[in-house]
């Protein structure tokens, strides 16, 4: 037994793109590592936001085995639906900004595929009113040319201090099934391996520069539910997705 024709070719396609992926954003990547590092360092936590299918990637590296703890998500409880109401993105961020705070210097990731959604424009420019920094995980060649619908006229990567780029394709469909139909998406498993490159790179700055390192061990090994619970105790507070 082997892969389709169409899966086999698709396979073929996205690792080549995670591969360009991984060379475009190897200077971003080497930029922001200690920049996160050194936010880590102070105590601060990294917060992270997702609109729609994007939410799955903003969840990649909150609360889990072999990741830092102090990685919270600013959640959406309509999964999106409401992502283009102009001022819901705004309300959703000050509420949680209320709750959990957005600190000066912490680092705030936005991830939209499209990068012209209301919602994750309105939590960059909040994070940005408060002093954060603000990385953009997009899809440049569907950012810079789908119309924002936004009132202030720009997408995503036109707010973000820094941006990187998950290569994909405008719709995110990269294989044509016929010639009415395309499906293939790439921005899930990409997307997220950016942010794992970018969680190692972080640590291995603080491995090198001296600083503790606060990651959580999978809760299925023995003693680890308690461990964790100690690593997270100074952060627990500003956590919204509580520890076991």
């Amino acid at each position: 037994m082997s892969l389709s024709p169409l899966a086999h070719a698709y396979y073929d396609l996205s690792l080549q793109m995670l591969a360009t992926a991984r060379e475009q954003n190897t200077a971003t990547l080497a930029a922001l590592a200690p920049i996160l590092g050194a936010s880590v360092a102070r105590g601060d936590v990294i917060h992270t936001f997702g609109s729609g299918h994007s939410e799955i990637i903003a969840r990649e590296i909150v609360g889990r085995a072999g990741g830092l703890v102090c990685i919270t998500s600013i959640n959406d409880p309509t999964a999106g639906f409401i992502e283009n109401l102009v001022g819901y993105g705004t309300k959703l961020v000050e509420r949680y900004d209320r709750q959990y705070e957005l600190r000066p210097g912490e680092v705030v990731i936005v991830i939209s595929n499209s990068g012209k959604n209301s919602s994750p424009i309105e939590v960059a420019l909040h994070a940005k009113k408060k002093g954060c920094v603000v990385v953009a995980l997009t899809s440049l060649a569907m950012s810079t040319t789908a119309k924002t619908v936004h009132p202030d006229g720009k997408n995503l990567h036109a707010i973000a201090d820094y941006t990187l780029d998950n290569g994909g394709v405008p719709g995110d469909a990269i294989m044509p099934v016929n010639a009415h139909v395309s499906t293939g998406p790439t921005s899930t498993f990409i997307g997220s391996a950016l942010l794992n490159w970018l969680m190692i790179s972080t640590m291995e700055w603080l491995n090198a520069h001296g600083h503790d390192l606060p990651v959580l061990r999978s809760q299925n090994i023995p003693g680890s539910i308690e461990r964790n619970r100690a690593v997270g105790e100074k952060y627990k507070h500003r956590l919204s997705k509580q520890l076991a």
